[in-house]
């Protein structure tokens, strides 16, 4: 319910989220039928649209309990589901025929017949799958009214449009159901038959050899491009993410999609913007295959995240003595802090002060701990503050 939040204060036009079982995101916090319908509230109160996902492949025992879980969540507002499997889009129109259905990037849609076959079956939305590039997605655009959907940033799965078997093969976890143990990301080595228990490196690296690793997908510098190719939406990945992220990401692409809609002419891309995605947690960025075939450049052998700014608090709101701040990394005085709000821009202050909810002051602050800071009279709820990490000394 936070990052929901979060995204919705940071610019976020829809929010798409998972409820318990069904979506492909069954190990974040999910939410319960009345955290839904909470989420629901919030979201249009403030103008903004709330997708579910139902992308998982269900087996014919899950159908009972899926066709259960729709009847129980027939009568929330929810303004589309977001689904994949045939069965589970006809279960929907038995149940729901009257909601607006989104085809999941998980579908595969690599073709603009395969998108036009899916507009006569009643979906109002496709969510392309990552492997189209810009030129087939314009082509598309063009031979169909559907609304069309591109993932603009994010983590990439390194199988077909996410339809992946390591983690069924290797730990049970079936990533087509939402339980993605995530292999691809695991450090791997070479066994030869005739040797068994030599282990062989791929690549020469003291962190090993990731080669199943993608790089995450970045798009700002083509979003003019993504504008006028006639898609309708652009989709960030983050429900696996925190708040500092999804905050940090939304936020730079709002500000970029508002300035390129404002006077398309006039746009430039801002150099800030580069450097403030380069400020969230990453595995290097790359633009997928939205400009043709990846290159070997695009694979990242080094999985290790990029983490170069940490996020240490969350704006509570102000009180009387100050701007309330709720720890979620250590704080102690002397740091060098940046506060980050609505649009692009930050501001960079010392903290001098800083004192708990009785009025005692502290030098230093721990997790979940609340402290009251002066000097930020600006700073409004769910306002973020971040803190560059010290570099590693190495010999």
């Amino acid at each position: 319910m936070e990052k929901l939040k979060v995204a919705v204060r940071y610019g976020a036009d829809a929010v798409y989220l998972g409820g318990k079982a069904f979506g492909l995101r069954n190990l974040a916090d999910n939410f319960t039928v009345d955290e839904l319908r909470q989420a629901i509230d919030y979201a249009h109160r403030h103008g903004v649209k709330v997708y579910l996902t139902l992308n998982a492949y269900p087996g014919n025992a899950d159908l009972a309990l899926l066709e259960g879980y729709l009847r129980e969540i027939a009568d929330l507002e929810l303004d589309a589901y977001i689904a994949a499997d045939p069965g589970v889009i006809d279960l929907i129109r038995e149940v729901s025929p009257g909601r607006d259905i989104h085809l999941s990037t998980q579908a595969n849609t690599t073709n603009w017949r395969s998108a036009r076959y899916w507009q006569k079956q009643g979906i109002t939305r496709v969510n392309l799958a990552r492997e189209m590039p810009l030129d087939e997605i314009r082509e598309t655009a063009q031979k169909c009214e559907l609304e069309l959907e591109t993932f603009v940033h994010g983590a990439m799965c390194i199988s077909y449009s996410g339809r992946c078997l390591l983690s069924s093969a290797m730990t049970g976890r079936d990533a087509n159901k939402g339980e993605c143990t995530q292999p691809c990301r695991w450090n791997y080595a070479i066994v030869e038959e005739s040797r068994p228990g030599e282990y062989f490196p791929i690549q020469e690296d003291d962190e090993g050899s990731f080669i199943f690793n993608s790089k995450d997908l970045c798009l700002i510098e083509q979003l003019p491009d993504l504008v006028q190719s006639g898609v309708a939406s652009l989709k960030i990945e983050g429900r696996m993410k925190g708040i500092y992220y999804a905050a940090s990401v939304i936020r730079i692409y709002r500000a970029a999609l508002d300035s390129y809609c404002e006077d398309p002419k006039a746009y430039t891309l801002k150099a800030e913007w580069l450097e403030e995605l380069s400020k969230v947690s990453h595995r290097g960025y790359t633009t997928g295959f939205l400009l043709g075939r990846p290159r070997d450049v695009d694979h990242e052998y080094w999985s290790a995240y990029v983490r170069n700014y940490e996020f240490v608090a969350l704006v509570d709101g102000q009180v009387a003595s100050g701007t309330l701040l709720g720890v979620r990394n250590r704080l102690q005085l002397g740091d060098r802090l940046e506060l980050i709000g609505q649009g692009a821009s930050f501001a960079g202050f010392t903290l001098t002060y800083m004192e708990d909810e009785n009025g005692v002051p502290v030098q230093v602050a721990h997790p979940n701990q609340r402290v009251i800071v002066p000097g930020l009279p600006d700073a409004c709820q769910f306002d973020l503050i971040r803190r560059e990490k010290a570099a590693k000394v190495v010999s």
